[in-house]
């Protein structure tokens, strides 16, 4: 039913494919399998950062799963969202099923700079938590979308910077404002992002949620994070070790 109606409404709206620019689907069969096809895993880059909490992800950033991920954040493709967020909400599974922590699921989204926002017009991965949140919830665990990172200083253009430089610009650059401790103390926390390249954003988010909760073993869930896609070296460097 689902791809007849995709088929009908191609008929009478331009679409082409995010993953592959084929015509009259938004997202196309293969491009679909690409992004949902895997098994979300333990991702880890190299260098890892200090702080970093466990993070799952549900398929490698190249090919299709890359061009999806940009078209919905740079091209403003926003009806891939609900793609990225089942994808997303796979990854968050996969990390739940080992933490021993109850509680619903609070997704925190790691914000994205203003003036990025703006020029985007949406904030793409809290588009895609909130969808994840919704597919979690269909699935029967209850999940929520609680936005409470803030950056609290102007940080550089990540484009283009190494690990170290990365971790450097972004070191103190969020913070959970007062009063945002007593939501992460509602249920089990999992940090999410659309993308884990080098780490530091998803490392800078743990630290800001530690400080705010006072200290690492009142986290709840124990620090755990999901993303829709992690950089190749990432996703195989956990696979060898598999």
């Amino acid at each position: 039913m689902r791809g007849w109606w995709r088929e009908i409404s191609g008929l009478v709206l331009p679409v082409a494919c995010g993953g592959c620019g084929r015509p009259r689907a938004e997202l196309c069969e293969e491009c679909w399998a690409e992004l949902h096809g895997g098994v979300p895993r333990r991702v880890r880059p190299v260098p890892e950062p200090v702080g970093l909490p466990a993070v799952y992800a549900a398929a490698a950033y190249e090919n299709a799963v890359r061009a999806v991920l940009l078209a919905h954040k740079e091209r403003g493709e926003l009806g891939l969202a609900g793609a990225l967020g089942k994808s997303l909400a796979g990854a968050v599974r996969a990390g739940a099923g080992h933490a021993g922590v109850g509680g619903p699921l609070l997704l925190v989204p790691v914000p994205s700079a203003r003036r990025a926002v703006a020029a985007r017009g949406h904030d793409p991965t809290r588009r895609i938590a909130l969808a994840a949140a919704g597919e979690l919830r269909r699935g029967g665990t209850p999940a929520r979308v609680v936005a409470v990172l803030r950056q609290h200083r102007a940080v550089a253009d990540q484009a283009g910077l190494g690990a170290g430089r990365r971790q450097a610009n972004l070191a103190g650059a969020l913070e959970v404002p007062a009063g945002g401790e007593r939501l992460l103390a509602a249920g089990r926390v999992v940090l999410v992002d659309d993308l884990l390249t080098t780490g530091a954003s998803l490392a800078e988010a743990a630290r800001a949620v530690t400080a705010a909760c006072g200290h690492a073993g009142a986290v709840p869930g124990g620090g755990q994070a999901a993303v829709v896609a992690a950089s190749p070296s990432a996703f195989e460097i956990n696979r060898n070790c598999q």
